[in-house]
């Protein structure tokens, strides 16, 4: 039987420091966006259940990664010049330590792409960041440099957002998009570049193509080895994370990538964006295995909104916020509709999962709770924070974190 592992071998060697469930990296500690939490608030506003709440030195996209008492977000001033890693105190929102990195030189983005929209990751142990053209960067629990990687410039219109992720003793990085795209991995102790691997369809021909990924990798078991998930222009790839070396790819998919994998038993979905394909793979297979191993894709445009934010399987169904504040209930098996429903205003969130509750938020900071149901779509709650928010909520240690352009919430009952 195969079955999704954690991202990091850490979390299963440090003591946990709290009874609740840590939140490691961009959506969790295995990457799919389902929490183990079973007692996370359900109703809240910009004052009731707010446990704290901390002024944030500029807007961005990234979402806060939580281990035991201690929170890691980035952000960078307005003008992207000072690019910064903050911790905080999870029991009150005091801050624990600020790093910056200062980049002076122009680097293009999208006005609703701010800098450091990557998230940073951590295993208990190390937690690193991804500044862009300023470089990787890996700091020990309490602040200090460990060491960084100077990665080059990158160029493209719409800036870069996929997170760094840690593997046993490797931190592995999704670079680009744009004229400089690739996959690299460095020791996670010592800063060496282990493997490097560049996808020639990743590349951009010139920094305004709508061409390149912003997406996270993802690990699963597969048998008896683990493999990385890489959502890519034109294929979805499957590598070993120790070298690089490909296992498994399959064609299907469009130019443009913004959602991570989806990874359940045996089944992998990935879907593009501005309105690209949608598709199901099967697992187990090696070399080109869209003949053999793709189970469905959907390439008409009506069932594929633009989409940004990451669903989230359930059982046998994927749920997903669509860009346009459409939730969607599809069949993991067929990629059928099985329910649609407008919940209002724009949305780049990716959906989580914790106890039979679907949590999104949109644009305006309005946060919906919904009922696991294939049936129909339940609306359990809609709370509003009423500040602007493209990053997505993390649940840990029985609260809900929620970063917006402005402050940074910790969600309490």
């Amino acid at each position: 039987m195969r079955f999704i592992i954690p991202v990091f071998v850490a979390y299963l060697l440090v003591p946990r420091l709290t009874l609740g469930d840590n939140w490691p990296s961009w959506r969790g500690p295995h990457g799919t966006g389902v929490s183990a939490e079973s007692n996370l608030p359900t109703t809240w506003s910009h004052e009731d259940n707010v446990h704290w709440k901390v002024p944030l030195p500029g807007p961005g996209n990234s979402t806060p990664v939580v281990w035991g008492d201690r929170v890691f977000v980035t952000c960078a001033n307005p003008a992207g010049t000072t690019r910064s890693l903050l911790s905080f105190h999870f029991a009150d929102g005091t801050k624990r330590w600020q790093a910056d990195v200062q980049y002076a030189d122009e680097e293009k983005s999208h006005k609703t792409n701010p800098q450091c929209s990557p998230s940073p990751v951590t295993d208990g142990h190390c937690v690193a960041a991804w500044f862009g053209s300023a470089g990787l960067h890996v700091y020990d629990m309490d602040g200090k440099k460990l060491w960084e990687a100077d990665l080059g410039k990158f160029e493209h219109i719409w800036g870069y957002a996929a997170s760094p992720v840690i593997y046993q003793d490797l931190v592995i990085l999704s670079a680009g998009p744009g004229l400089s795209a690739f996959l690299v991995a460095f020791d996670k102790q010592t800063g060496k570049e282990v493997w490097r691997q560049s996808p020639p369809e990743s590349i951009s021909e010139k920094v305004d193509e709508f061409r390149g990924s912003w997406a996270t990798p993802v690990f699963y078991q597969d048998g008896n080895r683990t493999l990385m998930l890489c959502s890519l222009p034109l294929q979805l790839l499957a590598l070993d994370p120790t070298t690089g070396e490909e296992v498994w790819r399959c064609r299907g998919p469009s130019k443009l990538c913004y959602a991570s994998p989806l990874v359940q038993d045996d089944i992998v979905v990935m879907m593009c964006g501005y309105h690209g394909p949608s598709m199901a793979v099967r697992t187990g297979g090696s070399g080109d295995v869209t003949e053999s191993h793709r189970l469905w894709i959907n390439e008409d445009k009506k069932l594929n909104p633009q989409r940004v934010g990451s669903g989230v399987i359930v059982g046998d169904y994927i749920y997903i916020l669509n860009e346009p504040g459409i939730a969607w209930c599809m069949d993991l098996k067929t990629g059928q509709i099985q329910w649609e429903q407008r919940l209002g205003g724009k949305s780049w969130s990716s959906m989580i999962h914790a106890a039979g509750h679907l949590y999104a938020v949109n644009m305006d900071g309005d946060c919906f709770v919904l009922a696991a149901d294939p049936q129909e779509c339940k609306v359990l709650h809609t709370n509003k924070v009423g500040e602007l928010t493209r990053a997505s909520l993390a649940p840990a240690n029985g609260k809900i974190l929620i970063r917006t352009y402005e402050h940074l919430y910790c969600i309490g009952k």
